[in-house]
């Protein structure tokens, strides 16, 4: 196990649009915190790239790589290797060559710059965005055997959690005004890990533009420390159930 993870988290390092991606998100949040004076602006416009770029990049090269590798994973599960092993050893191995990559490219720049609360707060939240998408990717590429179908299915994700989510809350809360809907809000809002990564940085930053509809609700209800307690479990959820069904799923499947 050690060794496909090491394989595969090298194998994903040395790939040039990993390096793009994180030469890229170093640049950039360099080039914020160099130009603004103050570092809480940086940081909000790191939030707003980190919602939608670090989501896009870790479904869709997660699930790229993992129907690249589909010779490679039945070479293995041909070897007297439990197969829950090896799905594991591929998601630890994409997990942590992105999480790594996140972190040179935006985690040593906030740290260099704004090494408080909110910007600890900011590095966490984008390590979790990373791992669960490869996560997310996981379950959805275990499922769909057609390499087109699956990518295709991969931008759908990427694409209603970070734009079509909070249209879609908004069309519900125009249709209910005349119902108390924050509890129905706050249900809908641990349907989405970027809403909740949102909310987290909002509890930690009073940023109103940023406020989607779910966040300022979230915000309403809890306040302090227990919105961000809720907000961190719900995304650790994110990131084991999609996990857990893929496994199963990998374990029983006809490769």
């Amino acid at each position: 196990m050690k060794k496909v993870v090491k394989y595969v988290a090298f194998d994903i390092l040395r790939n040039k649009i990993v390096i793009a991606y994180m030469l890229f998100l170093f640049v950039f949040s360099m080039g914020l915190f160099l130009m603004e004076e103050v570092p809480e602006k940086s940081l909000m416009s790191l939030l707003t790239l980190n919602l939608i770029l670090v989501p896009l990049i870790s479904v869709m090269f997660s699930t790229i790589y993992i129907y690249n590798s589909s010779e490679f994973i039945e070479l293995l599960a041909a070897q007297p290797i439990r197969r829950k092993s090896l799905w594991l050893s591929f998601f630890i191995g994409l997990a942590s060559a992105l999480a790594i990559a996140f972190f040179i490219g935006c985690g040593i720049p906030i740290l260099l710059f704004s090494a408080n609360s909110v910007g600890i707060t900011m590095i966490i939240t984008g390590l979790l965005l990373s791992v669960i998408f490869v996560s997310v990717s996981m379950f959805s590429s275990v499922y769909i055997k057609d390499k087109t179908k699956g990518i295709g299915v991969a931008l759908l994700i990427w694409l209603y959690f970070s734009l079509l989510f909070d249209g879609v809350v908004l069309f519900v809360l125009f249709q209910l005004l005349e119902y108390p809907l924050e509890k129905l809000i706050i249900g809908l809002s641990i349907l989405n890990p970027i809403d909740l990564v949102r909310i987290i940085s909002l509890l930690k930053m009073d940023v109103s533009a940023l406020m989607g509809a779910t966040s300022a609700v979230f915000k309403q209800s809890f306040a302090g420390n227990i919105g961000s307690i809720i907000s961190f479990v719900v995304l650790l959820l994110w990131m084991v159930l999609p996990l857990y069904f893929s496994v199963r799923k990998f374990d029983k499947k006809d490769l």
